[in-house]
């Protein structure tokens, strides 16, 4: 089992699209790449511990790879808004991969670099991953379980077709 561990906006959205993955086998919410220790959604809602909000991502290589992981991940946000994805603003939103090893490093700044070719102007952060913090329980699996929640219906959904239009080889069996 191998891990990615990405930041793409509102962790409940990320979340959402990286669970109908194949091949991903857990996907947990959290904080990473703050100044304080055991930060909490306060926390990072009032933007006092620069923690972004990120997603743990357990996944089997044999299933998908990370490049595909990559992907996904720049479709399914924008990794062009500096510190803001839609409606949510503040440095907790950004666009960041923190790698775990330094294949991942080089592959994450390979798609950077091919998205600038393509005109893209990235703002995505590529840094090691420092220390990762799960999320309170609440946060976790949330559109699953929160589905009627209007911010879910809101935001969730259009990702969710992107990925369904864009990605249909890599959705897990329904």
């Amino acid at each position: 089992m191998q891990q990615a561990l990405f930041g793409g906006g509102c962790f409940w959205c990320v979340e959402a699209i990286f669970l109908q993955l194949k091949g991903v086998q857990k996907v947990v919410s959290g904080y990473a790449g703050g100044h304080t220790d055991n930060p909490n959604y306060d926390d990072i809602c009032r933007g006092d511990s620069n923690h972004a909000e990120v997603i743990l991502i357990n996944y089997d290589e044999t299933q998908i790879s990370f490049e595909q992981l990559l992907d996904v991940f720049f479709t399914t946000h924008d990794p062009t808004t500096l510190n803001r994805q839609g409606n949510d603003i503040g440095t907790q939103y950004r666009s960041v991969i923190y790698y775990l090893n330094d294949g991942q490093q080089q592959q994450a700044q390979q798609s950077i670099d091919q998205l600038k070719a393509d005109g893209l102007n990235m703002v995505t952060e590529l840094s090691p991953a420092p220390k990762f913090y799960p999320a309170e329980e609440y946060h976790q699996n949330f559109f699953a379980r929160n589905p009627s929640q209007g911010y879910c219906n809101f935001a969730i959904p259009p990702k969710l077709m992107k990925l369904r239009s864009k990605f249909q080889n890599l959705l897990k069996s329904e």
